[in-house]
């Protein structure tokens, strides 16, 4: 009996449930959607970085473990006295640079035989390598979003250049330059923004970092293990990223508890009458509230299913047309909709608790 109300209560009122519906369906997917991104970005980032084959990475004093944001301040004639260093089988210097134009992104200018040294050629899927100073790789991801083939230009840092190859994806960044062109470019002729380290045994990671410690000069460089550094590329570890999540999931729920509470409380309203004829009828304070509550939460779950419908459209799209990944994965699914159904509940509680105070004769005489 009570769900056959509920339904007829909510059906009766088609726009009021479907704007509650619309705004925690938009709740779901804000958190869903950034929050995923941000997560997708920092995982494709690790995979890349993990792929590029190194076991130790030396950056400039008081660096932060996001590439590309140191600039190209060593010189670079520290790659030979890395290379000296006991269980140091290759150093690849490497000059990073970030775009934001159109898209955030980090370009690599590399030394191509050091850097294949790290984790092995270059998987050619078209084309080959650089050519000429004018001469750019990309990988394939890149190239199906952007419709990239060989020989193609394609503009990097407001300089024209041209396409040699097409990579397999995962070795570090998706656009490669040779690092003579990177320097002029940015203008740090001499100098590297990296050094990764290939050793005889990766387990002797520690060991040369102690080591590059010890040497004169690079008591202050930021060096780790490959290991190490990957480990720190997380949401808890990124400045701020955690509190840019709390604020997106805070807003988020605002808006849904916004829109449920002024839905039931104008339901409520527009109730009184019915709310007069249940009670008269021995319907208890706790019976009104669970009513109400009770629509909440049918409004709650079909916003919750079409936000994560929403939400997998929106990712599989941003697959396809980008170089963006999203990652939604179980534990963010549940979160969210737990976070969705406690914001309506809330926004509910107050109409809840004021139908169920209302007394029957007044109710019954409400016109």
């Amino acid at each position: 009996m009570m769900n056959k109300m509920i339904v007829g209560n909510l059906v009766h009122r088609p726009l009021r449930s479907l704007i509650s519906i619309v705004a925690i369906a938009l709740e779901v997917t804000l958190i869903l959607l950034i929050v995923g991104l941000c997560v997708g970005m920092l995982n494709d980032s690790r995979v890349r970085q993990a792929g590029i084959g190194a076991d130790v990475v030396v950056m400039p004093p008081g660096s932060a473990y996001i590439v590309g944001l140191t600039g190209a301040p060593m010189p670079i004639k520290i790659r030979d006295v890395l290379a000296k260093l006991p269980h140091v089988v290759s150093v690849a210097p490497v000059v990073t640079n970030v775009s934001t134009k159109g898209t955030i992104e980090v370009i690599n200018g590399i030394d191509l035989k050091a850097y294949e040294s790290l984790g092995g050629p270059f998987r050619y899927l078209h084309g080959g390598p650089f050519e000429s100073p004018d001469d750019a790789l990309i990988d394939d991801i890149l190239a199906r979003s952007k419709k990239i083939k060989v020989g193609d230009p394609i503009e990097i840092l407001d300089h024209r250049f041209r396409v040699a190859g097409i990579v397999e994806p995962g070795r570090g960044a998706r656009k490669f330059l040779e690092i003579g062109a990177m320097q002029d470019l940015i203008g740090a002729a001499g100098k590297a923004s990296i050094f990764y380290l290939k050793l005889d045994d990766p387990a002797n990671a520690d060991q040369v970092v102690e080591e590059i410690k010890r040497v004169p000069g690079m008591e202050s460089h930021v060096a780790s293990s490959m290991a190490y550094y990957l480990s720190m590329m997380t949401v808890n570890h990124l400045p701020g990223l955690s509190a840019f999540i709390a604020v997106v999931i805070g807003i988020s729920v605002t808006i849904g508890f916004l829109v449920v509470f002024q839905a039931m409380y104008t339901a409520v309203m527009e109730r009184t009458r019915e709310i007069g004829i249940l009670k008269s009828l021995g319907a208890s304070k706790l019976y009104i509230v669970n009513v109400v509550l009770r629509e909440t939460t049918s409004l709650a779950l079909a916003g919750i299913m079409v936000g994560i419908l929403i939400s997998l459209a929106a990712r599989a799209a941003i697959d396809h047309r980008s170089t963006l990944r999203v990652v939604i994965t179980g534990y963010w699914l549940l979160t969210t909709s737990m976070i969705a159904m406690v914001g309506a509940i809330l926004g509910a509680l107050y109409p809840a608790v004021r139908a169920a105070q209302k007394d029957p004769i007044e109710a019954l005489a409400y016109e």
